[in-house]
């Protein structure tokens, strides 16, 4: 593994939990309550000791139709009906107060329902204390004899504490006994008998590896947070004679009663922690003091009897356990007089008002009030671990509404910074509950995977380990052994007695004056051998010295040669490390440049396959391309062949019309040459002409008498589809002879997509104004195709013609070809030429006029 490249220290956050931290999930535990009535309907069964099942009561069933609906939730512990609350405290909150002792934070919740055993779990029974009692009994049970003295460690407003040296403590114990303060227990006070069974705490519970070096101070505080506001229920109210209150009978209360207390704050320390401003810490000594700060604080809390509950709780509770602790001196007599040395740590044991509805427990006035208020911030609490658990899945940064609600705003720091965090979901059993039961089941699902930072180690402070019992051992012996000065008279010969019976005893003193002398000679004796030890031990002293003194050398030289072997060892290690460094060096642009490569790599193999599927693609599109160009040309192919055919057979039409015309000129002729001229021929009027247009056809001349050709419709090329015959109401009535007519049509004056869907063929009549003032119709022709998004489009192939002219805009032929008759008359011929051009008006081929070679000639159909 290659080591980390050295980089340049940075400061620490402060109180946060780091990205690469630790992190565990939010502990929960699920704890069944026995029912109250043994008749009573069940809906939840425990599975076994990691997961319970919920069924749907039989009410349920027949309202949902019969839907009978099991579902399992895991915890990762749950606790049945006869579960004592030993063993609850053994798992749960034994090591949150492990923890407390070595440092570090922990928060423990009580969720549920009303009446779910929140408050039994938390304080517990007479005989069966809860957690809180017995969190109290192992703190104390374990730093009971490093405990400092009172006032050593003073709490201020700014969630820390201060130090005091043992000469303030002693003078501030000295002034707060000569001034009883009521909110300060005693320890030397009888115990309550309304609680003292509850502390009475048969099994005795202390924590290991507790810091021998150091000493400790335990600081309670306890509030509630009731209608969203926090009130400290340690803080004595003062009396106000001055303002009376008002009970529920319009009538003035006794004026010795306490003033309303008032909300406290939240505020945020340098930490970043959120703590009550102004809230009341109380420094006990004992699990009894404690608790009887906590039954004190428990008598203010708000309960009230609802439906569901005789004792509701109205409000959220939070007894919260400081533990201070500082270390010992050097010498391990004295606390040690640093700030910075001081490690705070805090177990905070909330009971939570339970979540409850309305219709159920019949509430009114402020009753309805509350449990609003109760449901707002635990469906606030609901909310932040939603967003808590989709921020770390999902890893966004959604804001997580702490500041909707004082609960959630409170413990911000447990949440986004380090501690430990447990939460006991309480459930009642009976039918009735079901449905909360269930919202109190999908909540602790939720909370179960969300994750809390890991807490840290609290720093060693570096002075030596078991000062406190090393000084006390040095100490020890000194006062048991004898003192020297009492074994060298104890060595003296004994006195003998001095008292003198009568004037005449002469026995006495000379006894006495003997011993005396036996003792002078003794201690002459005795001062001499001392005067000898001591020139001998002086002897063995300089010989110490000097032997220390040469083994002082010795080691120093020792210590000389060491060192230059250390300093050639540095001198190496500096060398390796900066080979080292220069290795890694290259391993990093080695590194780099692989990578450069194989993002190339990638690069390039994404560049080929994009070239691969562009080929496939481009072929694709060749071989359809390929053979639409070969349906293109075999249709080219058999258009040109049938334009061809089409085009003999109407120049074959135009010579037979020619040919007929100049047949029926020289009949004519002849009829003229042949005829006798009894008198002169009318002229022909070009208005009657114009108006009666005789019908023309490649068949011969019609005979005399015969009977009238009836009239025929100009037929279109393409009558075998279905048609579209689009007639603008704009368009004007020709009413010429020869109109276009396509059979199966939908005539429409606007164009719809109704009337496309049903046919194959559209047809656009569109007129206009020629250029010699005549009318131009065109007949715009195409394909009805269907589109992809379900639509019609029409695809124009080609366009017709029908064009009306005047006989009297077209030059007779005979004006130039024949002179005028001197008379002012017009010759035969003339009038002949001119009764032939009236015949032969709207003739067809590209001589005779627009859109004959079509009647002619039918449509030609796309293969």
């Amino acid at each position: 593994m290659k080591p980390a490249r050295t980089k340049t220290p940075r400061k620490p956050p402060v109180k946060k939990g780091s990205q690469t931290s630790l992190k565990d999930p939010v502990g929960v535990y699920c704890r069944v309550r026995p029912l109250s009535l043994p008749e009573q309907e069940c809906c939840i069964e425990v599975i076994n000791n990691t997961t319970v099942q919920l069924h749907t009561p039989e009410g349920y069933r027949l309202n949902r139709n019969g839907d009978y609906k099991e579902t399992q939730y895991s915890f990762k512990q749950v606790f049945g009906t006869h579960t004592t609350q030993k063993e609850l405290f053994d798992v749960v909150a034994n090591p949150l107060v492990d923890d407390l002792i070595h440092g570090k934070n922990g928060l423990l919740f009580t969720y549920g329902v009303t009446g779910s055993g929140k408050t039994h779990t938390m304080t517990g029974s007479p005989g069966e204390g809860g957690l809180l009692p017995r969190c109290l009994d192992m703190l104390f049970n374990s730093i009971g004899s490093f405990q400092a003295k009172r006032y050593v460690f003073k709490s201020n407003d700014r969630n820390s504490m201060d130090i005091q040296c043992e000469v303030d403590a002693l003078l501030e114990r000295q002034k707060r006994e000569a001034t009883p303060n009521p909110k300060t227990p005693s320890s030397k006070r009888q115990i309550d008998p309304e609680f003292a069974d509850m502390i009475n705490v048969q099994e005795f519970c202390k924590a290991e590896e507790v810091d021998e070096d150091s000493v400790y101070g335990v600081f309670v505080s306890y509030i509630e947070i009731y209608n969203n506001y926090i009130y400290d229920l340690l803080e004595e109210m003062p009396f106000d004679p001055i303002k009376p209150k008002w009970n529920s009978c319009s009538t003035p209360m006794r004026n010795t009663d306490f003033v309303p207390p008032q909300s406290k704050l939240l505020r945020e320390d340098k930490n970043h922690n959120m703590y009550v401003a102004g809230c009341t810490e109380v420094e006990v000594k004992s699990t009894e003091e404690a608790f009887e700060v906590f039954w004190r604080g428990q008598k203010k809390r708000r309960i009230a009897n609802t439906h569901l509950n005789h004792e509701s709780s109205r409000s959220h509770s939070v007894f919260n356990i400081k533990l201070v602790q500082a270390p010992l001196d050097a010498d391990g007599d004295n606390v040690l007089q640093e700030k910075e040395q001081i490690t705070i740590s805090q177990l905070s044991l909330v009971d939570l008002a339970g979540s409850e509805r309305t219709n159920r427990t019949k509430a009114e006035g402020n009753r309805l009030r509350e449990a609003g208020n109760i449901n707002q911030s635990l469906m606030t609490l609901r909310a932040c671990m939603e967003i808590l658990r989709e921020n770390q899945a999902c890893g966004t940064s959604k804001m997580v509404p702490y500041r909707d609600s004082k609960l959630t705003h409170l413990f911000k720091n447990y949440f986004d910074g380090e501690g430990k965090v447990r939460l006991i979901v309480c459930v009642n059993p009976k039918a009735e509950d079901y449905e909360e039961s269930l919202q109190v089941m999908r909540f602790a699902e939720v909370t179960q995977e969300v994750e809390v930072a890991r807490p840290t180690d609290k720093a060693i402070c570096g002075l030596t380990p078991g000062r406190r019992y090393r000084n006390q051992a040095r100490a020890g012996p000194v006062g048991d052994e004898p003192l020297v000065s009492e074994v060298v008279l104890q060595s003296f010969p004994p006195l003998p007695s001095c008292e003198l019976l009568d004037v005449n005893d002469e026995q006495t003193l000379p006894r006495l004056i003997e011993a005396l002398e036996r003792r002078h000679h003794l201690r002459q004796m005795m001062i001499d051998e001392f005067n000898k030890q001591s020139i001998n031990f002086k002897a063995l002293l300089q010989e110490f010295d000097n032997a220390v003194l040469n083994k002082e050398n010795y080691i120093q030289g020792k210590l000389n040669e060491k060192e230059k072997v250390i300093s050639g060892q540095k001198l190496e290690i500096e060398r390796l490390e900066k080979k080292n460094k220069t290795l890694e060096y290259k391993v990093e642009i080695l590194e780099k440049t692989t990578t450069i490569y194989e993002e190339d790599k990638r690069n390039l193999q994404q560049e080929l396959e994009t070239q691969n599927q562009k080929l496939q693609r481009q072929f694709s599109d060749k071989r359809r391309l390929e053979a639409r160009l070969q349906g293109m040309v075999t249709e080219t192919t058999m258009k040109w062949e049938k334009e061809c055919e089409r085009r003999v057979a109407a120049k074959q039409l135009e010579m037979q019309n020619k040919l007929w015309v100049k047949d029926e000129k020289l009949k004519q002729l002849k009829a003229i040459v042949t005829e006798p001229k009894t008198e002169k021929p009318e002229r022909p009027s070009r208005e009657r002409d114009r108006e009666k247009v005789t019908q023309r056809s490649v068949s011969p001349p019609p005979v005399p008498n015969a009977p009238p050709i009836r009239l025929r419709h100009r037929r279109s090329r393409s009558a075998g589809d279905r048609w579209v015959d689009h007639k603008p109401a704009t368009n004007l009535q020709t009413e010429t002879v020869m109109q276009p007519h396509v059979p199966r049509a939908i005539t429409v004056s606007v164009a719809n997509e109704k009337a496309l869907a049903k046919c194959e063929k559209y047809m656009l009549t569109h007129q206009e104004l020629a250029s010699d003032g005549e009318i131009e119709t065109k007949l715009i022709k195409g394909d009805v195709y269907k589109t992809r998004g379900g639509g019609q489009s029409v695809q124009f192939t080609e366009i017709e013609t029908l064009k009306q002219e005047s006989p009297t805009s077209r030059k007779r032929r005979s004006s130039t070809g024949a002179p005028a008759q001197p008379d002012g008359t017009e010759s035969e011929w003339t009038d002949v030429e001119t009764r032939c051009s009236v015949a032969v008006e709207m003739r067809a081929g590209s001589q005779l006029g627009p859109g004959y070679q079509h009647h002619a000639q039918p449509k030609r159909k796309k293969p």
